[in-house]
């Protein structure tokens, strides 16, 4: 048996006047999900319990199995681990955004422009960052570059006692003022953070991207602490070897700490524009050179969601359908007797809000060997209106492999 996971990051949705009362789900045209959804068993699932944050880091663990309340240390802490930090006990590891925020000069009074900086290329912002180092690195602090925006600092005999960080996804079009780390321990953060706008609004990288209508990489916005993490291996927990296949270093960093293959695969971006096909790909190559489970994570829809980008949100989910799903299904039904494929939002990103809720969201299993009868089109409200609710997220994946 092969094991199929399609996790369509921040799919999951409300209704919107834009889309006649509809989702971007029950918007979108996909017509190989919909011929999956009416062989399928579809429900909703709880994949962020009462009490927890709604992340990305949170819902995927819960997704994969973990109980995010017995392992969850904080989301950088795995994003870390997947640029080869090696965290010692008593650090502490953030993530390291390089935002845009407007040109007021009291830093209380700027607005949080864009959480990406333009989405910045990996190239540019690693020059950055390596500036940034030599500004900000010491005894105490260690600035590493990672993957576009995403980037991660490390405390050395840090403190995670530093009252709430706030995601500036969160945040996108607001003034900053109540959102700044106001916390005593958290005061040396704050400087660099200040200090970053004065190093970064005349660098070349930041001249030359506002020249080419770009937002500038102009301050780094630091969240998501947490020491270092620790999970169980994946394949002695489900009996499966699994390989993980997404852009974004927390879902990789997931994977090293359980143990699990990572598939890198060229032009994928976390968004719209990433390479669809070649994850399609890559998961068909991890299945025929011996993963047992393959877990697709695509950022795109989340993405969307959070610039409120309701047309790119759509056709997000309608690419995902033919050039992943409707890439992968022949393939599948060509080379193996049985496989089950998986399809599910580790967590609503509803347009509205641009940012994350812990709704439950729908899931969808088929299996080849045993159709059974679905619903019509694979939808929050379908999923629904079948009944069937899993409360517990970490058992889905017992749910998915006995099913």
């Amino acid at each position: 048996m092969k094991y199929i996971v399609l996790l369509c990051d921040g799919m999951a949705d409300y209704p919107l006047p834009e889309l006649d009362g509809g989702t971007p789900m029950s918007r979108s045209v996909t017509p190989n999900t919909d011929m999956l959804a009416a062989k399928s068993t579809v429900g909703l699932v709880r994949t962020v319990a009462d009490g927890l944050k709604p992340g990305s880091d949170v819902a995927n663990l819960s997704v994969l199995g973990y109980d995010p309340a017995v392992c969850y240390t904080g989301r950088s802490p795995l994003e870390a681990g997947s640029i080869g930090i090696d965290m010692s006990a008593d650090d502490v590891s953030f993530r390291c955004n390089l935002v845009t925020v407007s040109d007021e000069p009291n830093f209380e009074d700027k607005t949080l422009v864009d959480y990406c900086a333009g989405d910045i290329s990996t190239a540019e912002a690693k020059v950055l960052v390596d500036y940034l180092a030599e500004h900000f690195n010491n005894d105490e602090f260690d600035l590493y570059s990672g993957v576009s925006y995403r980037h991660c600092l490390i405390w050395h005999g840090g403190t995670t006692d530093l009252a709430p960080l706030t995601p500036p996804h969160d945040i996108t079009g607001r003034v900053v003022r109540d959102y700044v780390p106001k916390h005593p321990n958290a005061a040396k953060l704050y400087d660099m953070m200040k200090k970053s706008v004065e190093l970064l609004k005349d660098h070349p990288i930041n001249k030359d991207r506002i020249a080419r209508g770009l937002n500038p990489a102009n301050c780094v916005w630091f969240w998501g602490e947490g020491r270092r993490a620790e999970l169980e291996n994946f394949t002695k927990k489900t009996g499966l070897k699994g390989t993980m296949i997404s852009a974004v270093d927390l879902l990789k960093g997931i994977a090293k700490f359980g143990g699990m293959d990572i598939a890198e695969v060229e032009g994928a971006t976390g968004y719209i524009d990433t390479n669809f096909k070649g994850k399609a790909q890559a998961a068909l190559d991890a299945l025929a050179n011996g993963s047992d489970f393959v877990y697709v994570h695509m950022e795109a829809p989340d993405e969307c969601g959070h610039r409120h980008e309701i047309e790119n949100k759509v056709k997000s989910l309608e690419i995902i359908d033919k050039d992943v799903l409707g890439y992968m299904l022949p393939e599948l039904d060509k080379k193996y007797d049985d496989y089950k494929i998986m399809i599910l939002p580790d967590h609503p990103t509803p347009l509205a809000l641009r940012t994350h809720v812990s709704d439950p969201v729908p899931f969808l299993i088929y299996k080849k060997s045993a159709p059974v009868k679905g619903v019509a089109s694979f939808n929050e409200e379908s999923a629904k209106e079948t009944g069937l609710f899993i409360e517990k997220g970490p058992s889905l994946i017992d749910y998915f492999i006995n099913l």
